[in-house]
This record gives structure tokens, C-alpha cells and sequence, in this order.
């Protein structure tokens, strides 16, 4: 099953230098764990491709269902430095919440709230 991130989890994105910050929090806290699963910091450098030259890490905040993202050398410089027309981090959780994860229905049985509307 292919799933929009969005439908999972909502962000806040934001920056410091050279590094983005994104927090993804699930809509639900069923969703949490399919979040901590499937949602890797490899997973997040692919989607952004040649954007983020650094490592990604990635943090684990199971009391709030929620993970922060740091994207290591990520605004070409940082907001002063940089040549980009947008040198800052605070669309980048929207554009995260734009990834397509394929998710295993048989594993995530949670996965039935999203077509319980």
C-alpha cells in the first residue's frame, strides 16, 4: 500500500546555519510506530537528494509520537552564505510530508484508520 507521509503525520520545520530541523508527529498515536519503523534517516536523505550533503540523524520522541529529523549541510552555507533563492529551512517539512511510503497493510493493521473516514 503506498501512503502519502501527510496522511500519517504532520511537520514543523526550521533552522540553524547550515542544518534543517524537521519534527514529524503523528495525526494518531497508532501511526507512531509505523513512524519509527519505516521513516529512517536513510529514507529522509534519498527524498532530498542532492539538497542535504551532510548525514542525517534522526531522533526518537515516543512521549509526544514524534521524530526530529537534523539534516547536516542543508542550505548551502546557511542563510547568510548562501546562493539559493531559499536559504532556510522551513519548507522542508512540507516537502517530507510529500514522501510516498510503500507500507505493508498485513504488518500495520493500523493502516485501516486512514480508510475509516
Amino acid at each position: 500500500m503506498k501512503v502519502m507521509l501527510f496522511k500519517l503525520a504532520h511537520g514543523r520545520s526550521g533552522d540553524k546555519g547550515d542544518t534543517v530541523n524537521i519534527g514529524v508527529i503523528a495525526r494518531r498515536a497508532e501511526f507512531y510506530e509505523i513512524l519509527k519503523n519505516e521513516l529512517t534517516p536513510e529514507i529522509v536523505k534519498a527524498h532530498f537528494g542532492s539538497m542535504v550533503k551532510g548525514k542525517v540523524e534522526r531522533y526518537e520522541l515516543p512521549n509526544i509520537g514524534a521524530l526530529n529529523f537534523l539534516l547536516h549541510e542543508a542550505l548551502g552555507g546557511g542563510g547568510t552564505k548562501s546562493l539559493r533563492l531559499d536559504a532556510q529551512g522551513k519548507t522542508y517539512a512540507s516537502a517530507l510530508l510529500r514522501l510516498q511510503l510503500t507500507l505493508d497493510e498485513t504488518r500495520y493493521p493500523q493502516l485501516q484508520l486512514l480508510q475509516a473516514k
